[in-house]
């Protein structure tokens, strides 16, 4: 069954004194960094995907069950369509910076 998304872990809150990390990324005690939140985020999309793939074959074979493998890969085109919608915004904030006057 799909659910809603679920929490992407400890964030740094805003205004807090955490300085630039040896990468360069901020992050305060016990939080993560954003390189870190989009890698684990990119991890979870590929194995969804990987795992309606592989519910998808079984179900081809004969051993799968027809559900499992239309919530699989509902999951899955939910976390790529999620996945798709943050690179679009990176991409969007980036050239945003990029046109800023120096």
């Amino acid at each position: 069954m799909i659910t809603g998304i679920g929490p992407l872990g400890l964030i740094a809150p805003v205004g807090t004194t955490g300085g630039p990390g040896p990468s360069g990324d901020t992050t305060a005690e016990g939080g993560v960094s954003f390189a870190e939140m989009v890698s684990d985020t990119a991890g979870r999309t590929v194995n969804r995907m990987r795992e309606a793939e592989q519910l998808s074959v079984e179900a081809l074979q004969g051993k799968g069950d027809m559900r499992q493998v239309a919530d699989a890969v509902m999951s899955a085109e939910q976390s790529f369509q999620a996945a798709v919608a943050i690179r679009d915004k990176i991409v969007a904030a980036y050239l945003e910076v990029s046109r800023m006057a120096i």
